[in-house]
């Protein structure tokens, strides 16, 4: 799953973004691998106020139209009812709610559209920072998205449209991720699809002493990690580089052929000349 933000107060990548340009990101990163491409209109930052539901939607909209007409599959990153509704009407096929159901009509809205929902593990209030005590993480994980998910299908959301997200660093410590990530084969007990979002996370920052820019490194090991606890889902920012790892991995693994005759391209054997 590559990563859109339509946001100018991103974590990972601020800025003022125009539509069509996001637009061309997200092809980009479908053309390095992405399945899914996520289209976010609000930052999870917690040093900043929710904004408006209209100026959320006025953002991703226009990026999920676009995207969506170019036949590859969308998701909208959002809490909101009102804005996943705007955002399924665009073309989208997913809801990821990092929130896990605040607002109860998100799944209303998946299951009018007949969309995929993926439900996040957080006991923090969107937009609002805590961490409040879980006893054995991974159990509080599995009690709290086996009850979002028995609310998804009760208000008439497939079985085989949810997808679950242990909510890394959502409500949680660097400790706790790490616990997550460790355990994350136990979500399979679950018999959901898992989406894991590790991308420039927190407790990546808190283990290298790196900002956002400087995680990606620390990425992949986590995507290795995520790889080797089952998830179907590994939602990045550098899709290039989480193909090339994931590929350079089957091949390690043996899951991956390998032919006898393999060889190196003779014009990727070394970088090409630059200057006069």
């Amino acid at each position: 799953m590559g990563i859109v933000n339509a946001t100018p107060d991103s974590f990972s990548d601020p800025g003022n973004h125009d539509p069509g340009e996001l637009a061309e990101r997200g092809r980009t990163l479908a053309a390095a691998g992405a399945a899914v491409i996520d289209v976010g209109g609000e930052s999870g930052r917690t040093d900043r106020e929710a904004v408006p539901e209209a100026v959320e939607a006025a953002r991703v909209v226009p990026v999920v139209e676009r995207l969506a007409a170019d036949g590859l599959t969308v998701s909208v990153d959002t809490w909101r009812a009102h804005v996943a509704r705007a955002a399924l009407e665009a073309g989208a096929q997913m809801v990821n709610d990092p929130s896990g159901l605040h607002e109860p009509e998100v799944a209303d809205a998946c299951a009018d559209h007949e969309a995929s929902l993926v439900l996040t593990h957080t006991r923090v209030p969107p937009k609002q920072k805590g961490y409040p005590a879980h006893g054995d993480v991974m159990a509080d994980v599995q009690q709290l998205l086996s009850v979002r998910d028995a609310q998804a299908r009760e208000r008439g959301v497939e079985a085989g449209k949810i997808v679950l997200d242990p909510g890394i660093d959502m409500g949680k410590t660097p400790a706790e991720s790490v616990e997550l990530l460790r355990r994350l084969h136990e979500l399979s007990d679950l018999e959901r699809p898992v989406l894991v979002a590790i991308s420039r996370k927190d407790f990546i920052g808190a283990l290298l002493g790196r900002a956002p820019a400087g995680r990606d490194a620390g990425t992949l090991a986590a995507l290795d990690a995520t790889a080797t606890g089952g998830a179907a889902y590994a939602r990045v920012h550098d899709v290039g580089a989480a193909a090339d790892y994931l590929t350079v991995r089957s091949a390690m693994r043996g899951e991956l052929p390998v032919a006898g005759d393999l060889r190196l391209a003779e014009e990727l054997r070394r970088e090409p000349a630059t200057g006069t």
